[in-house]
């Protein structure tokens, strides 16, 4: 059967009386392709839709129903109003639009391991790529407890008390939403990881702060234990610590942990830098006499194997707060990527020698930039874990942490983070700017150089 249907010169000007005319043909030809038989019944669904087209009288006048429409307010639940785009992706967009090197937001610009990649791409081949079960592909449970067991000597259960996340950051939000009440108080130690206080707000908890502060950044014992009180819920604790690099000492968590046993209250531990300990032992609160009962640790991949884009996380805790976890992350993402959590297994099960390597590397990245970051003029205050590196900015003569920021993109080129949205009083972090050192080292001493060259005091 000859198809008759021709379309029209790409030369013809197609107006709408074009356009109507194509119709007739279209409906014909159509009718005659389906039916085998030539036919004159009408097109009313799409001579009805051409009817809508803008003539060129309604374009030039800009008459056409999107250009009548107006700016609608943005809209956002009362909740969260007060947060805005996060600092990090407000940076990094500068960072592109400035040429900036990117010294700021936490992602190594290298790659993580070949061994873990090759276990990605294995699973995807040998058909891993539906649904994985909801807290978590067994495997990775498994080598999730073998790996704290290692770390802390606990034994877990990993069907019970493991629950594989979207991240870390997902962990986070599961914790707060399926074990805070409204009204509860939940007390963080500021400066803090801005996921922090938004989801806590979502889960309507109030939240207590006690600020951290440099040189140190030491826990004011007194101020902690006048801050807890009959409706505290829990503590929140990051160590090594974002973003000031602390790590929180033994005699810190002892008195943390007895006030908690003392009054009733949860431990959340964000661990996810505790493979980035430099200058003393990772402790994990959980492993503290009394502790794990009342304690969620959460953890991910992405640091330790620089895979951050994987989103691969956990969260540790005993049945009855698991319970609470695992409801919440059942309506938040329900299950994490199948294929990249069996690469995840395989990662977890690395030798020693390969977080050896991982600290030593680390160790020399961060030697470059805080060596360099003195020579320029700042005051580097001691960083023990994580990959960032906290300095006060004043000697430069900025008003305030984000105001050098923007100068130090715009004019210097380099990126660094204002820490001041790190706190519930933004005041106590104006002096001071996160930078990290999760670069490789060519692109570390490029940044030196261009603030050495550009950077006045």
């Amino acid at each position: 059967m000859q198809n008759k249907f021709t379309w029209p010169s790409h030369e013809m000007r197609l107006g709408p009386s074009t356009f109507l005319n194509f119709s007739k043909h279209f409906c014909a030809d159509f009718n005659f392709i389906r039916t085998g038989r030539p036919s004159s019944a009408p097109c009313p669904s799409f001579s009805a839709a051409m009817s809508a087209v803008p003539t060129q009288n309604d374009v030039v006048s800009g008459q056409t129903e999107s250009t009548q429409k107006t700016q609608q307010p943005l809209q956002v639940a009362k909740r969260l109003e007060k947060f805005k785009t996060t600092i990090f992706t407000q940076m990094s967009n500068l960072a592109i639009k400035h040429g900036a090197i990117n010294l700021g937001q936490g992602f190594p610009n290298f790659d993580g391991p070949e061994f873990v990649k090759e276990a990605a791409i294995q699973a995807v081949i040998d058909g891993k790529n539906q649904y994985a079960r909801g807290y978590g592909v067994p495997d990775l449970n498994n080598a999730i407890a073998e790996r704290f067991k290692k770390d802390t000597g606990l034994v877990v259960d990993p069907e019970k008390e493991i629950t594989v996340t979207s991240g870390c950051t997902e962990a986070i939000a599961a914790t707060m939403l399926g074990l805070i009440n409204p009204g509860d108080e939940v007390i963080l130690f500021a400066p803090f990881y801005d996921s922090y206080e938004a989801t806590l707000s979502m889960a309507g908890a109030k939240v207590k702060g006690i600020t951290l502060r440099p040189p140190d950044f030491a826990v004011t014992i007194d101020e902690l234990r006048s801050t807890i009180s009959k409706n505290t819920r829990a503590i929140l604790l990051n160590s090594p610590h974002n973003p000031t690099g602390k790590m929180f000492t033994r005699e810190e968590l002892d008195v943390i942990a007895s006030l908690c046993i003392e009054n009733d209250v949860l431990v959340f531990s964000d661990e996810v830098y505790d493979k980035l300990a430099f200058e003393m032992d990772h402790i994990s609160p959980a492993s503290l006499p009394g502790m794990y009962e009342r304690t969620v640790t959460m953890n991910s991949l992405g640091k330790t194997f620089s895979l951050t884009g994987w989103k691969i996380g956990w969260a540790i805790a005993p049945p009855h707060l698991s319970w609470g976890v695992r409801q919440a992350h059942s309506y938040l993402t329900f299950a994490t990527s199948t294929p990249m959590q069996w690469a995840a297994a395989t990662a977890l099960r690395a030798p020693d020698s390969y977080y050896v390597e991982l600290k030593r590397d680390y160790q020399a990245k961060k030697a470059i930039l805080v060596e360099g970051l003195k020579s320029v003029g700042f005051e580097v205050y001691p960083s023990s874990g994580t990959y960032f590196v906290v300095v006060d900015h004043t000697p430069f003569g900025l008003e305030n942490d984000v105001a050098f920021c923007e100068y130090l993109i715009k004019e210097v080129g380099v990126v660094a983070i204002p820490t001041s949205v790190f706190y519930l009083n933004p005041e106590d972090g104006k002096n001071l700017v996160r930078f990290t050192f999760c670069k490789d080292e060519g692109t570390l001493r490029a940044a030196v150089d261009r603030m050495k060259e550009k950077l006045r005091r």
